[in-house]
């Protein structure tokens, strides 16, 4: 790795739906994401369950730290909590500027809404063993 290779980084959140936006709004904030996230090389996985997102992001550190500040301030999420970060050797999720799933065990989300560090990056990826991502 040369000295201007950009660190792979990772910011692992969750957050809730802000009660006064409809469900349309999550396909709309995943349109728009996916546009931005390719211009950005940042890739990873969406995960909603009606109310709770679940998102990991991955791309260079920079632009990573900038969009979770983004979503911090983005009246349509509350409660933003980042539940895991830090650099990462790989992207998992390279195909994707922005996978999209919906979980069917609505309590999932909020197991992992509990959880930091590699609790909830290990929770995160049983998740996207059951969703087959």
């Amino acid at each position: 790795m040369n000295d201007f290779s950009p660190v792979l980084y990772e910011v692992l959140y969750v957050s809730t739906l802000a009660t006064d936006q409809p469900l349309s709004v999550v396909a709309e904030i995943a349109g728009r994401a996916r546009i931005a996230n390719a211009q950005l090389e940042i890739t990873g996985l969406l995960i909603f369950d009606g109310q709770r997102f679940c998102q990991q992001l991955e791309g260079p550190q920079k632009q990573v730290l900038k969009l979770i500040e983004r979503i911090r301030s983005d009246p349509r999420h509350t409660n933003v909590e980042v539940i895991h970060h830090g650099p990462v050797a790989g992207r998992r999720f390279q195909q994707f500027s922005l996978a999209f799933s919906t979980v069917e065990d609505e309590d999932a989300l909020a197991r992992m809404e509990q959880l930091d560090g590699s609790a909830a990056l290990a929770a995160f990826e049983n998740v996207c063993e059951e969703l087959e991502l």
